[in-house]
């Protein structure tokens, strides 16, 4: 089965989808490795940790694909991917549509933002008209060539136009032929409800694990979002967080080893080296090894 449909499968069963943001093929393997069936790509943790700049549009086409192309490669569990707003106007996201498909992904999520865009829990957003909009999802949906492949439609309604106006454009984009609908920084679980109850497509709420500090998604156990309805639920910020603070220690443990005896090889900061490894298959690449360099087993 392919990866596709094995998504389209989860779709359809009565579990909640839970998908951790990746953002590299560490964050990647690593949860494949730790059993989740799904994961998706984080379009801020792709900006912060290739370009690094803030989730506000600088971003592009090539950039977002060719990293997704390479994580999507990388695991064998579906991959869904943040495809900004699209990059540009119906016509390009028919193209772009395209593209992130032949990249090996199952499926995109398409924002109502003008560009450029940012992160949906950062001030300052605006909106394209809702026909507009419409007519993106609808051109995604005539593009691409695997019915299956999925097409999230995203509205970052709620914190600039209020909850009654993303309902409407959520039913519009509904409409249009979208698979899934996705309304960022929701603020509230009656808002969920809302939503959740206003269309008949699979809601996706997205978590903010990491931003404590100022949230605009509460943060709500896993299993109460199932309780309320939500068939997917995307925690992007989890990783990229655990990733810095570990690596912020670990670079402290350095820097306090410089004036001391002390070896900074710490087990309760550092994976052993077998782990790496492991992670990324080298015990596959010495038998592709021992299968493709042995010259004397072949006979002339």
């Amino acid at each position: 089965m392919t990866r596709v449909k094995r998504f389209r499968k989860l779709l359809q069963s009565k579990e909640i989808i839970v998908s951790p943001g990746v953002y590299d093929g560490y964050s990647a393997r690593l949860v494949e490795q730790m059993g989740f069936k799904t994961a998706c790509s984080t379009g801020a943790g792709l900006a912060n940790s290739r370009l690094a700049v803030p989730d506000t549009g600088v971003m592009g086409l090539t950039d977002n694909l060719d990293a997704v192309r390479m994580m999507a490669r990388a695991i064998d569990i579906p991959l869904m991917a943040d495809a900004d707003t699209g990059y540009g106007n119906p016509v390009t996201v028919f193209h772009t549509t395209r593209y992130f498909e032949e990249a090996g992904v199952v499926g995109i999520n398409i924002e109502d933002q003008v560009s450029p865009k940012r992160c949906g829990h950062m001030e300052g957003k605006s909106l394209i008209d809702m026909r507009e909009m419409a007519r993106k999802i609808e051109a995604a949906c005539d593009a691409r060539r695997d019915d299956d492949f999925v097409i999230l439609a995203r509205t970052d309604a709620i914190s600039v136009e209020g909850i009654d106006n993303a309902i409407k454009r959520a039913k519009l984009y509904e409409a249009a032929g979208a698979d899934m609908i996705f309304a960022d920084a929701i603020k509230s679980e009656e808002q969920i409800k809302q939503l959740v109850n206003a269309v008949s497509l699979p809601v996706s709420v997205n978590i903010g694990f990491g931003i404590r500090s100022r949230p605009t998604t509460p943060l709500i156990p896993i299993k109460r979002l199932h309780e309320l309805g939500v068939k997917r639920v995307t925690i992007p910020r989890i990783l990229p967080a655990a990733a810095i603070l570990s690596m912020r220690k670990a670079l402290e443990a350095l820097m306090d080893s410089t004036s001391s005896d002390v070896v900074p090889d710490r087990t309760d900061l550092l994976t052993d080296i077998d782990d790496i490894w492991n992670l990324m298959g080298e015990s596959n690449v010495a038998a592709q090894e021992l299968k493709y360099l042995d010259l004397d087993s072949i006979k002339i």
